[in-house]
């Protein structure tokens, strides 16, 4: 199989390098892949006098989030340590919840301020985060694998199902080998009743390795791609596609890979372009054969910096007016290192937010976590343990964070770095910690 990324980030103050590979199973000219350094979420103690979530005003005199500043409303303005926070006006309601301060004016229109720690004065338009939303039940429990395994589509179907999992991720690229691959896999799925999803593996860089030289060149590259492949996988029954893997985190588009990208500024402008154009060529591209078909962009660690400016039309310098990317499903990388998503950390290193309620509140789809796992130098034990822990943590929150598939990394990885499986015999306690975990919490 082939390896695209190297998993770094806290792991490089063991004095080594890990090698993950990228779930698509494809190399990219330029990628990640030869990065230094892997973002790390830091999360901070927060400030004593903290208030609690779902604090309000004005039921509250004042809120205190978790920098310390001070939340006041007057006469309908919101003011943060005196001062006014953007142009705000006739708000009825601030909120202190999930790690991020939120009002409503009497119109009952949610907006959420996107940057506590250094106030952009900003506020995005949202709904309200306090609503649960439950995802849509079978096919919570998924896996990652690969095109090449050289397991059979019927034996890959039975392992999966030993482990209860209904949903499975596996990438390809227009290559032939690859598309077929994946295509027959998809027909067995279809006859099994289960959930291929499938990773469009395309990026932002040429066939000679270089960064597309505008959108349009990257949306016609995108384009293509994915209609060859949603060809290849509409007649048997494949409706969710996930276009492109983790471009927010190229050499090309993260400014520096320690950042955990919850501002825009994390990320490359020049760039920016031809990113967004390969993810609009993507869902253009699959919906151009399959109308109906549900679109998925992946991102990780915080990058909510990214999937804003994206979902809003905006740049890294702050212009406004672009193309927007409307995407179907929210899918997100969640590993370790990157720390807890639902209180995941910021390059401030302030106290973390809650992601998936973020997303649920701004975006309004449903969410996926398409790749998670410890790192590749813990012991099975403590794999194990973290995958009780996560799981049982994942599974609590899909009834009220909309989060309708986790989707762990990865099945057989050729060693005992990542994989649940190996050359076709199981890996305990990890096998072991899954399978338990699926049999006794249901997907309903």
């Amino acid at each position: 199989m082939l390896r695209r990324r190297r998993f770094l980030g806290q792991l490089t103050a063991l004095g080594g390098t890990y090698l993950l590979a990228a779930c698509g199973g494809g190399s990219e000219a330029g990628s990640s892949a030869v990065a230094s350094k892997q973002a790390v979420a830091k999360v901070a103690t927060p400030a004593s006098s903290t208030s609690a979530s779902g604090a309000t005003l004005p039921a509250a005199s004042a809120l205190t989030d978790s920098y310390g500043a001070v939340w006041t409303l007057v006469n309908g303005v919101v003011y943060k340590n005196g001062a006014t926070v953007g142009n705000t006006y006739n708000v009825s309601l601030v909120l202190w919840y999930g790690g991020k301060i939120w009002h409503c004016g009497t119109d009952d229109q949610f907006y959420v301020n996107v940057d506590v720690r250094n106030d952009t004065r900003q506020w995005l338009p949202c709904t309200d985060p306090r609503i649960a939303v439950a995802a849509t039940p079978g096919r919570f429990y998924g896996m990652n694998g690969h095109y090449d395994y050289t397991y059979t589509p019927a034996h890959l179907i039975s392992m999966l199902k030993a482990m209860g999992c209904t949903t499975y991720r596996v990438g390809c690229t227009t290559d032939p080998t690859q598309t077929s691959a994946v295509a027959a896999l998809a027909q067995a799925f279809q006859s099994a009743g289960m959930t291929l999803f499938v990773l469009i593996e395309q990026g932002v860089y040429d066939a000679n390795g270089n960064v597309f030289a505008n959108e349009s060149a990257a949306y016609s590259a995108g384009y293509a791609s994915a209609q060859i492949i949603a060809r290849a996988m509409a007649p048997y029954g494949v409706t969710m596609y996930e276009c492109g893997n983790e471009l927010t985190r190229q050499n090309a588009t993260v400014t520096d890979f320690t950042l955990s990208g919850d501002i825009v500024l994390d990320f490359n402008n020049t760039n920016w372009p031809a990113m967004r154009g390969a993810m609009r060529g993507m869902m253009d591209g699959v919906k151009s054969v399959q109308p109906s078909a549900l679109c998925g962009i992946n991102f990780a660690v915080a990058d909510v910096g990214a999937s804003d400016a994206l979902w809003n039309g905006t740049q890294p310098d702050g212009t406004g007016g672009h193309p927007t990317v409307r995407w179907d499903i929210t899918t997100w990388h969640n590993y370790e290192v990157y720390g807890d998503i639902f209180d995941i950390g910021t390059d401030g290193s302030g106290q973390g937010f809650d992601l998936p309620t973020y997303c649920k509140a701004r975006y309004g789809v449903p969410f996926m976590i398409t790749e998670w796992n410890t790192g590749p130098e813990q012991t099975e034990a403590y794999r194990a343990q973290y995958i009780t822990e996560q799981l049982g943590e994942f599974y609590q929150a899909r009834k009220t964070h909309n989060i309708e598939s986790v989707m762990y990394y990865v099945l057989d990885s050729g060693n005992d770095t990542f994989g649940i499986v190996i050359n076709d015999s199981f890996i305990n306690p990890t096998y072991g910690a899954f399978t338990s975990f699926t049999a006794s919490n249901p997907d309903s």
